[in-house]
């Protein structure tokens, strides 16, 4: 059997967020991520850590077992310790280019991963999903909406900063940011 057959997503699901709003930009919708996205995510994933591991010297098969093996952990915890969540995909006029995780609890949303292919960075997406999540948020009353970004991700970083986000604590490798409803929407 191999690793892939073995992931899998929750039955479970939370529908925090509301169906695609007519404010995000034209093609731009989410949905359910299934299992059969799974060959997908796994590109994604690589695609998220190429820059990162361009310098590394490996062989084309030790670099896709190591990426296999990482999007198989990463997946697990995700689906593991955030019950129930949102796990999207993200598609531009019906193709996958990203994925939106999310998790509801207590007064906060966390904002497990959101990702998209290199290729459509840079053109205002991810702005406006964050911009759903935060009216979602303010929807429903929450405090806060937490993330978690790469340290070497400046311009997610930027991206976040813009919307709001606060910086609040340093692991090391990533960035604890906040962005508080009371505040208000940028």
């Amino acid at each position: 059997m191999s690793v892939q057959a073995t992931l899998c997503f929750p039955s479970v699901r939370a529908a925090w967020l509301p169906a695609p709003q007519e404010t995000l930009p034209p093609g731009l919708r989410w949905r359910d991520a299934h299992d059969g996205d799974l060959p997908f995510l796994r590109r994604l994933y690589a695609d998220t850590r190429a820059a990162e591991l361009a310098a590394v010297p490996w062989p084309d098969a030790a670099r896709r077992a190591f990426l296999d093996s990482q999007f198989t952990l990463q997946h697990r915890h995700y689906t593991t310790n955030y019950q129930p969540a949102d796990y999207l995909v993200i598609e531009y006029a019906g193709v996958p280019i990203g994925r939106l995780y999310l998790h509801c609890h207590d007064h906060e949303a966390t904002v497990i991963d959101i990702a998209l292919l290199e290729a459509w960075r840079g053109r205002g997406f991810g702005a406006a999903l964050l911009r759903e999540v935060q009216c979602a948020a303010a929807r429903d009353a929450l405090d806060a909406v937490v993330l978690h970004v790469d340290l070497r991700n400046l311009g997610a970083r930027r991206l976040y900063e813009r919307m709001r986000f606060v910086a609040e604590a340093d692991t090391g490798t990533h960035l604890r940011m906040r962005w508080l409803a009371a505040n208000g929407l940028s």
